[in-house]
């Protein structure tokens, strides 16, 4: 009823300046600003009488409220005319019982009256439940996503999850072969150059300290090429679990890593991948950019969503677009998780996933 009077005086008033073409828009504006306060009342009815839950931040479009306060005008005058009918009939019935009461009426014309006043019964009763589910059906297409927008939704964010885990591959491949060729190839350089000299060497002493250094210097690519192999994929998570492949994340740590892991039943293989690199990228970003001087680690397995933490008492500013985040973020998206980075100026940075294990 007061979708329908909305539309009557302020359509009225509105009526001139939206038919003419340069003010169209303003008056525009203005009546579906008004159907937008009338909607949201309407929303409001809905999820308190009847238990509906829709999207707390979908906003729908300018037509949508349009559409949704003009059908529900439509229903309401509707609805109130069935169920003024239905009062009439209930008045009818009890004239027609009281007549039946005082013999005033035979017993054909009583059958007739009876038979005629259920099928209105049946009728008002059926158009009850059809405009029902009429304003339930507009109430879902104005107040949350149809299902084919639904669907289109997931559709775009495959094809973007699908992209971005592409381009994070990519990403990570170029910073292999960086460290690769920036690390160990050059490294193995100087160790080829160290073992030649000593070749060439004719002092034995000065051959066994150059065979010492390029010993050194293989102790140390050893090292460098476990430290890209843990950065490929680690082999304890396939070997000892999410737990101990975290342990060997703190152990490689420059700062102080306080881990807390409190996940009491198997993880689904892409998950424990994901969390695993969740807590190495952000751990190492915290080494490099942070100067943090202790780190905090929480993974936590609440119901069917595994949640990890990553705290560190930083500078903060950590970028959400740096390549580092941004894949972590696609890792994450790929398996219907959520990424939060909250890294406000003087820190502290805190990182949380947010895995789905169902």
């Amino acid at each position: 009823m007061l979708g329908a009077l909305y539309f009557l005086t302020v359509g009225t008033a509105l009526g001139p300046f939206l038919l003419r073409p340069r003010t169209r828009a303003g008056a525009l504006g203005v009546l579906t600003a008004g159907a937008r306060r009338l909607v949201a009342v309407e929303r409001v009815r809905r999820s308190a009488f009847f238990g509906d839950l829709f999207p707390a931040h979908y906003e729908a479009s300018d037509r949508k409220v349009l559409r949704y306060l003009a059908v529900r005008s439509s229903t309401g005058l509707l609805c109130a005319v069935v169920i003024a009918l239905l009062v009439f009939g209930a008045v009818l019935a009890g004239i027609l019982a009281y007549g039946a009461g005082r013999g005033t009426l035979d017993w054909d014309e009583l059958l007739t009256q009876v038979l005629l006043g259920g099928v209105l019964l049946f009728l008002d009763v059926q158009g009850l439940f059809s405009l029902a589910a009429l304003d339930a059906r507009t109430a879902r297409a104005c107040f949350g996503p149809s299902e084919g927008e639904l669907l289109r939704r997931r559709i775009d964010e495959l094809a973007a999850s699908r992209a971005a885990v592409v381009e994070a591959v990519d990403a990570e491949r170029r910073r292999i072969e960086r460290d690769l060729h920036d690390g160990l190839q050059q490294r193995l350089v100087a160790l080829a150059m160290l073992i030649g000299r000593a070749r060439r060497g004719r002092r034995p002493e000065q051959a066994e300290a150059l065979l010492l250094q390029a010993h050194q210097e293989a102790q140390g690519m050893l090292t460098e090429l476990r430290e890209v192999a843990w950065r490929v994929y680690p082999s304890a998570l396939d070997s000892l679990g999410l737990e101990e492949a975290i342990g060997g994340v703190a152990e490689r740590s420059g700062i102080p890593l306080r881990t807390r892991y409190e996940v009491a039943a198997p993880l689904p293989r892409p998950v424990e991948t994901a969390a695993y690199f969740v807590v190495s990228e952000s751990v190492t970003n915290a080494a490099k950019h942070s100067s943090a001087s202790e780190i905090a680690v929480t993974v936590a397995l609440d119901g069917a969503r595994l949640t990890v933490r990553i705290e560190d008492d930083g500078t903060g500013g950590a970028s959400e677009k740096g390549s580092g985040l941004t894949g972590l973020r696609s890792r994450v998206a790929a398996l219907d998780g959520v990424l939060h980075v909250h890294s406000p100026l003087g820190g502290p940075t805190t990182i949380t996933a947010e895995l789905p294990c169902a």
